[in-house]
Order: structure tokens, then C-alpha cells, then sequence
């Protein structure tokens, strides 16, 4: 999908002449609406991340399906969308502000509508880290449950939570 000026230069036309408008009306109005609709998707693209399935739910009443995917396409190419690269900045960012199971990870990911084929793949990329993240976040937890909570009723906490036996004993026992 093209641009209206990109349209325009692909025939090789500089000087738009009446008749010409008039037998191309439809695709320039066609063309106009995806770039009008195609700066409205990106806004909301570089507003926050956003996944490809965000994109989609949000302008699905709005656009046809086919302009819609175009336009997801486009943004694509130009990586303005990249569901792996927003997997990346999204644990990135647990791990800095969060406490989080690699359980817990994944399941915000796959609520934001991102494959499981992708996030598996960049979980097992990044398994040592994650895992490191994972028994810091525990260690924390008990810590700061540890006072008002019995040993017991922490690791059922973190079990419920989804951590792994590993990082629990793990961190019932002292270590990060």
C-alpha cells in the first residue's frame, strides 16, 4: 500500500490533470483514508509499546480489515511494531520495577495477545536471567512476608504465584 504521493510518483505522473483525477477518484480517496488511518494507528503505536494484537483490537470497529492489515504491515517494516523486541523491553521492565514468576511473565505477555511461540522462544534465549530474576524476586518476597507470615503459608504464596520449588527453597533459605 502506497502513499497518495507515492502513488502518484509510481505512475510516473507530476501534473495531476482534471481527467485523471476524475478516473482515479476512487483509489485517491482509497489511498488518502489509509494514510489519514495510518497516522492515527501509528500515534497510538508511539504513544506507548503496543503489541500487534493491541493495534488490532483497538482500530478493528474502525478499519476495514484488509486497510487495517496493511497498515499493521507497513508499521512492521518500519519496526514501529516488533512483538519480539516489545517481549524484551517488557521483561526488562519487570525486572527493574517487579517481582515477578517467569510464570507470571509469561502470562502478562500472552494477555497482551503476543504468541507463545515468540515468548517461549525469547524466555529460552534468556533462561539464566530469567531464572536469576525469578530466585531475587522470591528471595524478596520472603523477606519482606517473612515477619508476618509463617514459612509454610510463604512457599504455598509462592506456589501459588508460580514459582518454581527451586527458587523457593532457594530463597526460604537465604540465598539470592
Amino acid at each position: 500500500m502506497y502513499s497518495v504521493d507515492e502513488f502518484f510518483k509510481k505512475k510516473g505522473i507530476n501534473n495531476l490533470n482534471d481527467d485523471y483525477i476524475d478516473d482515479n477518484i476512487n483509489e485517491i480517496q482509497r489511498l488518502q483514508e489509509f494514510d489519514k488511518m495510518k497516522s492515527k494507528v501509528l500515534k497510538y503505536a508511539l504513544y506507548k509499546k503496543r503489541t500487534e494484537q493491541e493495534i488490532r483490537q483497538k482500530f478493528s470497529k474502525e478499519l476495514e480489515e484488509n486497510m487495517l492489515d496493511d497498515i499493521i504491515e507497513v508499521l512492521k517494516e518500519n519496526s514501529y511494531i516488533d512483538d519480539f523486541n516489545y517481549i524484551e523491553r517488557t521483561i526488562n521492565e519487570y525486572i527493574n520495577l517487579k517481582n515477578l514468576s517467569i510464570k507470571e511473565v509469561k502470562y502478562k505477555l500472552y494477555s497482551k495477545g503476543i504468541k507463545s511461540s515468540l515468548i517461549d522462544e525469547y524466555i529460552s534465549k534468556d533462561l539464566e536471567r530469567l531464572n536469576e530474576y525469578e530466585q531475587n524476586s522470591a528471595y524478596k518476597i520472603v523477606c519482606k512476608k517473612q515477619n508476618s507470615m509463617e514459612e509454610d503459608e510463604i512457599k504455598l504464596y509462592l506456589l501459588k504465584k508460580g514459582y518454581k520449588e527451586e527458587s523457593i527453597q532457594q530463597a526460604l533459605h537465604g540465598g539470592e
